[in-house]
């Protein structure tokens, strides 16, 4: 098992040194889904949400999310992000829209936390847009799916991964 970074050799939190690592182009996947009724996402797929296109203001909220998440995750370094994207597909029998946030930067660390931020508020405004009409959506299975660069080289989630 991988040593913990986030700790000093008394157990105390710190922000991870970076500054003799040297930059390189890093990329990070994270997926989640929103279930709801079919009822509700085809009212989203039709744009009839009162609160307006669900799916627009869930992509600028993921966005603006990847951009913050340094204010927002404590021991997170504030990063330049060189791309956000947020990718929304429906499956409309089952009633969930899958949420896919791909994050880069040409920097000293990774930018996992980014994408896994970009996506969690991307289906929390879902649900935010969506609740007066069901309150019994559920926000799931937000991961990991792919990291590449840096020193720890690749990772790519695999159907029976469980660290």
């Amino acid at each position: 098992m991988n040593r913990l970074t986030h700790f000093d050799d008394e157990g105390r939190a710190v922000m991870v040194e970076v500054g003799a690592k040297p930059e390189t182009e890093r990329l990070a996947v994270a997926r989640g889904e929103v279930q709801m009724h079919p009822a509700t996402l085809s009212r989203i797929l039709d744009r009839t949400i009162e609160k307006g296109d669900v799916l627009g203001v869930a992509r600028l909220a993921g966005i603006m999310a990847a951009k913050k998440t340094a204010e927002i995750i404590p021991l997170c370094h504030p990063l330049l992000l060189t791309a956000v994207a947020l990718d929304f597909t429906p499956d409309p029998e089952r009633g969930i829209i899958m949420i896919e946030a791909r994050v880069k930067v040409c920097g000293k660390t990774g930018v996992e936390m980014e994408a896994l931020h970009a996506v969690s508020a991307a289906a929390l405004t879902i649900y935010d847009m969506c609740k007066a009409i069901d309150r019994g959506m559920t926000i799931r299975t937000i991961g990991l799916q792919e990291k590449h660069g840096g020193k720890s080289g690749s990772f790519v989630r695999s159907d029976d991964h469980h660290e």
